[in-house]
């Protein structure tokens, strides 16, 4: 008996319909998952990793994403999961960065946005001048962050500037950041990089290193020294994510390794745009294992009219699966064949996965 075997009819059906509607929908995405991992997603019924994120992004829109999301936000709400969680001090925050006072652009110091990924100016001793930064956040705070790849909690973000303090970081001889994987409360694995020192290491929930690389560091040569600071560190970081990701079904804790302890950074909700992917296949099955789609805010979510029939036929899906386990979206032939007509698409037509 497969799982498809133990869904009634009717839920399949529902579930065809759902799969067609969010493809015809979302098109771009679609391609642009296509091009990017080699396979047509089936947005309706996640199985893999990858689908889960696009599912993310497609259905559920949990309010809370938001919250965590927004850097200024994540950071009082990390507070408040974790009053002893010690958090970089925010300096000033507003809406012009013109209104910065000069003092604070004389040290060192980081300017953040708050409405996306990778926009952060580092000032040391004046540098880069006022002029400079208040040129680039602007442009900054002009941006709609995160359509390309359909991370709409970046979007109803009100966009601010905001002045950090710069810490210490223990590149070189420890790590500068750690970041922990968590499903529902459980560990499911972790990263952690010394950006200073282009390495990086993966660690299990009981902190034992593990095999494989990632995309930022992919050579063997990158693997991350192991030392009794990092084990300390790495063991902290495990103790304290469970307690910012509640129960949330999926989310990415990250921390800050500084001279005088862990700090907590910010909270992923769709790690590398959606598209995170390892060379060790254990990584995401354990993720895949671990995330339960029935914890997601959309499944536990009152519904009416087709919405009600798609969460009823896609929780019959998931508790099949789980009694008989079939094969990865990778896979399946007529999968496999559509991934082929797509990349022809995009290959044609390369704007559509732009």
């Amino acid at each position: 008996m497969t799982a498809k075997a133990d869904v009634s009819r009717g839920s399949r059906i529902v579930l065809a319909i759902a799969r067609a509607w969010l493809t015809l929908r979302h098109p771009f995405l679609i391609l642009r998952f296509v091009r990017r991992l080699g396979y047509l997603p089936n947005p309706a019924v996640p199985e893999s990793y990858h689908e889960r994120m696009l599912w993310r992004k497609l259905v559920d829109r949990n309010p809370l994403f938001v919250t965590l999301t927004d850097k200024l936000a994540a950071k009082a709400y990390m507070r408040g999961a974790d009053p002893g969680l010690k958090l970089p001090a925010t300096l000033w925050s507003g809406s012009d960065p013109a209104a910065i006072p000069q003092a604070l652009l004389d040290g060192d110091l980081v300017v953040k946005v708050n409405h996306g990924c990778d926009m952060n100016i580092f000032v040391s001793d004046g540098l880069p001048n006022r002029a400079a930064i208040i040129h680039r956040t602007n442009r900054w705070l002009k941006r709609r962050f995160g359509v390309r790849d359909g991370e709409w909690s970046y979007w109803p973000i009100v966009p601010a500037v905001f002045v950090e303090e710069r810490l210490v970081l223990c590149g070189g001889t420890v790590a500068t950041d750690i970041k922990v994987h968590v499903c529902g409360g459980i560990i499911c694995h972790v990263w952690v990089e010394d950006t200073q020192a282009d390495r990086s290491l993966l660690f299990d929930r009981n902190a034992v290193p593990m095999p494989g690389r990632d995309p930022d560091y992919p050579r063997e040569d990158q693997a991350l020294p192991v030392n009794e600071r990092l084990l300390a560190h790495v063991r902290e970081a495990i103790s304290l994510a469970p307690r910012i990701a509640g129960d949330l079904d999926y989310i990415r804790v990250d921390f800050l390794v500084a001279e005088d302890g862990l700090y907590g950074g910010e909270i992923a909700v769709y790690t590398a745009a959606g598209y995170a992917t390892w060379t060790n296949p254990a990584i995401t099955a354990e993720i895949e294992r671990c995330w339960q789609l029935g914890q997601s805010a959309f499944m536990r979510r009152q519904h009416r009219g087709f919405a009600r029939l798609y969460a009823h036929s896609l929780s019959a899906s998931i508790q099949a699966k789980a009694r008989n386990e079939f094969g990865p979206p990778a896979d399946r032939p007529l999968d496999v064949a559509l991934a082929r007509a797509f990349h022809v698409l995009t290959e044609a037509y390369p704007a559509f996965s732009k």
